[in-house]
């Protein structure tokens, strides 16, 4: 049996928190910013930059976590199921390009877009004897024109990807700053960043700011909350007004309490694969 402290490499990374990363043979590679990585089954990370990296956030208590969120058989369920999924600790430039791209989209077109991106602004390395492109760095793709960008298949987005690398280039977003602040402070900064909303910056925090508690609401969640969780979170309408997010997140947090993030994650990973989704 596997223990709760085991790291499931395969469900962490196919769980829609990061979209450049590949498998080959039995390892798992990937760009998290100015780096590369290289991870086997166990979860041992081989770093382009030597960096000491805790990917897998391995200062979790995850004992506790699971205790937790366990509140219902649903959970449990997911929980039982996927263990060993992990919240990813990732770069939050390309955290915050990656889901500013993600919005209305798919995996594979994130994938994609997000490749072509790192392939046109990004610094080509050599790392393993393989050709990685890194993740471009903010001043970048601050001054790219909108239709270099655009180039990359993002469509509309491509302003908000514009301005989001300027905001963080000029330090009006610091991502330091953010990881020290608490969760309500960062997603107002977070939150003025032209193209993100609510669930994007939910997914910023989560899987690169630290803030476990942030509850990222897409239409898979609000299926899983409207088929499981119709009495106790009550949704009236398929799409979410601002208002109605925060009084959802307040009803969520009582419910599954510090960690929501880690009990939206599993349910996520669960109801993905129920439908037989493609990851990665």
């Amino acid at each position: 049996m596997q223990d709760n402290c085991t790291i499931n490499v395969e469900n962490s990374i196919n769980s829609g928190q990061v979209f450049l990363w590949k498998k080959n043979e039995k390892y798992w590679y990937g760009v998290n910013g100015q780096d590369v990585l290289k991870i086997d089954n166990s979860g041992n990370i081989k770093s382009y930059q030597n960096n000491k990296i805790d990917f897998f956030r391995k200062k979790d208590d995850i004992e506790k976590i699971i205790k937790s969120i366990s509140k219902d058989s649903v959970t449990k369920k997911a929980v039982k199921q996927y263990l060993g999924l992990r919240i990813l600790e990732q770069d939050p430039f390309q955290c915050l390009i990656s889901f500013i791209t993600s919005s209305n989209s798919n995996i594979q077109k994130i994938k994609n877009s997000l490749e072509k991106i790192s392939k046109k602004f990004g610094t080509k390395i050599i790392f393993q004897n393989q050709e990685f492109f890194l993740f471009p760095e903010p001043k970048k793709l601050a001054k790219a024109s909108i239709n270099e960008i655009k180039s990359c298949g993002v469509g509309y987005r491509a302003q908000f990807i514009k301005e989001a690398a300027n905001m963080t280039m000029l330090k009006k977003i610091d991502f330091e700053y953010l990881k020290k602040s608490n969760y309500q402070e960062a997603k107002k900064e977070i939150c003025l960043i032209p193209g993100v909303g609510n669930k994007v910056a939910d997914c910023v925090l989560l899987f690169s700011l630290n803030k476990l508690e942030a509850f990222p609401l897409d239409r898979w969640i609000i299926r899983i909350l409207e088929k499981y969780y119709s009495n106790k979170f009550q949704l009236e309408t398929k799409t979410i007004t601002e208002k109605q997010y925060d009084i959802i997140h307040e009803k969520i947090l009582n419910h599954f309490g510090p960690f929501a993030g880690y009990a939206q994650q599993f349910l996520f990973k669960m109801e993905r694969e129920n439908y037989q989704k493609k990851w990665l």
